[in-house]
């Protein structure tokens, strides 16, 4: 009889059961996995196999893609899980399901199988976790690549393709099957096959294609499958069986379960003919109506459960003795599975929970919103919140999914699965989410950081809508943050929000960083620069003890532009050191705020003259600001600005020109941005006089003395100078004179200040 996984709750942190050897200086992944997904389901004693088929797949290891396409209930997965077993090479197994339409899901536990395998490198995956739209499918490949990277072959097994329908899944599916490493091979079973490219896998002789005649039992296989099931059944019985199930094996273990309850009369016809809609039909009248009506109560009433244990059936129904009667069924039929997430857990096959599903509508329709209620209790009471969350939203109980999500939003954004809580705010519409406000507090927040300027004030509007007198105090502090991050009425309301949220949050409470880094960057606006520095460094400090790394990188980031513009060179090098560090180590280089830290360690290269280093820090930074917009204009502008004046060092005009025209764009829509408004306008007015002085200055400086230009403005000795281009002292000082004579200066003073107008690095301090 076919099985199949289902679901369960998520595991610790990333593990390899069994595996003892230690690897150097590798980091163990920290994402979490369903590891009920990554198991083959067992295997029961007496279950036919299916040794041709088996041999067939084994005796052809060229074929690096097999698939498995047929109805439900033609043994797809258990004909994985026998190949699995007989297999010498090592298998990768993933349950496909309705979450992989997450595409950061998916390869999650693709990632994780093969990583059991092989140790893999974690950083990919990891980031692909941060990712952020615009930056998903390049973080996508690196995982792919690393997949693909494992050095043993070994067997991919998805089952229950058909579960995923989402285009990013797909793709990242079909680029699996076409990176699979030589010597390995990836076996895909669905009822429907999602678009691959076959042809070319077929042309190549590359595909081995299992179908629905594959599948079907022949008549000897039948008959060990129904004498099993049923050996009370005569020879003629059974062959009757075969013939009109024409080797379908879930239709045969049904049948044969069916006439032991109720054998068919003596020398007449079994009268068994089956489709889907007859087959249920036939279990609900000659299965389901012999049981007793408190078993068939039971069953029913379960049936909403993708993993059933004693404690949690008791709590859904409201009575005690749930194992009694779970063991009691599991010892009865094969419909009832062991879950290896621990003794005592169960699930339903998916076609049995189907028809007990559909059973449960049919005679109990009222009662379905006040089962899952329960489980959602049950599930919210020991810590689940993802399947109590799924619970509640089978009831339609949109507070309580509200309030869920709410308490998974800081948790979820900190581990990356931004696409998983955006899929969940989509039940939520302007209409309703109103009524909400915390949950749209967080909407709000999270539209802004995607750089969705519109969405992010509506849902704000909303929740400011939404707040009651009875919550109004818990909610202010949350909406005065978000508000002021927005920064819809300029610098001053910004800090005035951002303070009045912080004095009624405590310190612990996951908006207060934020609160901080936004009080900081206000003060900023003001040309308060101490009074900023001293904020976004508690900001820094809150967010280490609260795991955001993403507020201490925005905070250490701008401090280190903060200690650039004082003139304390050595402090900004360090800061703009540690918020690279902790983008690293945090993986949040594909977050559009790195581009922060990016631009600040790019006036630490400029200012040691690594040249090539600060252009590849600038193109990176270049991709990820596209995603910082009028949402937080703060943000936005203070890193173009950033960027803009090392282009300049680097005497690029017409990138310097391009992001000005990217700042007023922002300006036009944010007008009071305080200081950054007027040092928009020095680099604007500097870009005209800088390439001025660049053309004029080109026609009579040798390429030496023109990299020679933009050390002179960093107040290094020639002795310094000649060590970092690699020449004699004497000949920084002759090339030295040179440009005194060219720019008709008399001494390097004069020099310096000249230097320094060709590098605006200091402009703005």
């Amino acid at each position: 009889m076919p099985v199949r996984s289902a679901k369960s709750r998520p595991t610790a942190p990333l593990t390899r059961p069994g595996t003892t050897r230690r690897v150097a200086a590798r980091r163990e992944p920290t994402f979490g996995v369903f590891e009920s997904k990554l198991r083959p389901p067992s295997l029961r004693p007496g279950i036919v196999k299916k040794t041709a088929l088996i041999n067939r797949l084994r005796r052809t290891p060229s074929a690096r893609t097999v698939t498995l396409t047929a109805p439900a209930g033609y043994g797809k997965t258990t004909l994985l899980a026998q190949w699995a077993a007989a297999e010498t090479r090592p298998v990768a197994w993933i349950s496909l399901d309705a979450r992989d339409n997450d595409p950061i899901v998916f390869l999650t536990h693709v990632f994780a199988a093969v990583d059991r395998i092989d140790p893999l490198d974690p950083r990919p995956i990891t980031s692909l976790r941060a990712s952020t739209k615009s930056t998903w499918a390049a973080a996508a490949r690196r995982c792919l690549r690393a997949i693909a990277s494992c050095g043993r072959p070994y067997l991919l097994v998805l089952d229950g393709a058909d579960a995923v329908r989402s285009h990013e899944t797909h793709q990242l599916l079909s680029a699996l099957v076409d990176q699979i490493p030589p010597a390995s091979s990836v076996a895909v079973a669905a009822r429907v096959l999602p678009k691959l490219r076959l042809a070319a896998l077929r042309a190549h002789g590359d595909l081995e294609e299992i179908g629905v005649v594959d599948l079907a039992f022949t008549g000897r296989e039948a008959q060990l499958l129904v004498q099993a099931a049923n050996p009370d059944l005569t020879a003629a019985e059974t062959a009757e069986l075969v013939e009109t199930c024409d080797g379908w094996p879930a239709a045969l273990y049904l049948a044969s379960l069916s006439f032991r309850d109720a054998p068919p009369t003596s020398g007449a016809s079994t009268g068994f003919a089956g489709d889907d809609r007859y087959l249920a039909d036939y279990l609900r009248a000659e299965y389901l109506s012999r049981l007793h009506p408190r078993e068939l109560r039971f069953l029913r009433r379960t049936s909403i459960l993708a993993g059933l244990s004693e404690p949690l059936c008791n709590a859904v129904l409201q009575q005690e003795g749930s194992g009694a009667e779970l063991e009691k069924i599991a010892r009865a039929n094969l419909f009832l599975v062991p879950l290896p997430r621990g003794r005592g857990w169960f699930r339903f096959h998916r076609l049995f929970r189907d028809l007990l599903l559909r059973e449960l509508a049919q005679e109990e329709p009222d009662l379905i919103p006040t089962l899952h209620r329960r489980a959602a209790d049950w599930y919210e009471a020991h810590g689940e919140l993802e399947p109590a969350l799924e619970h509640a939203d089978a009831a339609a109980d949109l507070a309580r999914v509200a309030a869920i999500i709410s308490a998974l939003a800081f948790p979820l954004s900190n581990r990356g699965r931004t696409a998983t809580l955006e899929q969940w705010l989509e039940r939520f519409d302007m209409a309703n989410v109103e009524r909400y406000p915390d949950l749209a507090a967080h909407g709000s927040r999270i539209h802004a950081l995607r750089g969705r300027a519109a969405e992010a004030e509506r849902w704000l509007e909303a929740a400011e809508r939404g707040v009651k007198s009875r919550d109004a105090a818990a909610l202010r502090p949350k909406l005065a943050v978000v508000s002021a991050a927005l920064c819809r009425r300029g610098a001053r309301q910004m800090l005035l929000e951002a303070n009045a949220g912080l004095s009624r949050l405590r310190r612990g409470n996951g908006w207060y960083p934020t609160a901080l880094l936004v009080r900081g960057f206000a003060a900023m606006l003001l040309n308060a620069d101490e009074k900023a520095d001293s904020a976004l460094r508690d900001a820094a400090l809150e967010a280490a003890a609260l795991g955001s790394s993403e507020m201490r990188m925005i905070a250490t980031g701008e401090r280190s532009l903060i200690a650039r513009r004082r003139g304390d060179d050595r402090e900004a090098d360090e800061l703009s050191a540690e918020a690279s560090a902790i983008a690293r180590l945090s993986d949040l280089e594909d977050y559009p705020t790195f581009a922060i830290a990016l631009a600040a360690s790019a006036h630490t290269s400029l200012r040691h003259g690594r040249w090539a280093e600060a252009r590849e820090l600038l193109a990176t930074a270049d991709i990820r600001k596209r995603w910082l917009t009028e949402a937080l204009p703060w943000l936005a502008v203070e890193v173009r600005l950033e960027l803009t004046r090392s282009y300049l060092t680097l005497r690029d005009f017409d990138a310097a020109r391009a992001l000005t025209v990217e700042v007023d764009a922002i300006l036009e829509l944010r007008p009071d941005l305080g200081v950054l408004v007027e040092r928009a306008r020095e680099l604007r007015a500097n870009i005209g006089a800088l390439s001025v002085i660049e053309e004029n200055a080109r026609l009579g400086l040798t390429p030496a003395e023109l990299r020679l230009v933009p050390l002179l403005g960093t107040h290094l000795s020639f002795r310094e100078i000649a060590e970092q281009l690699n020449v004699s002292r004497n000949t920084v000082k002759t090339q030295a004179i040179s440009i005194y004579r060219k720019l008709g200066v008399s001494g390097r003073s004069d020099a310096i200040a000249a230097a320094t107008r060709l590098d605006p690095t200091r402009m703005g301090a």
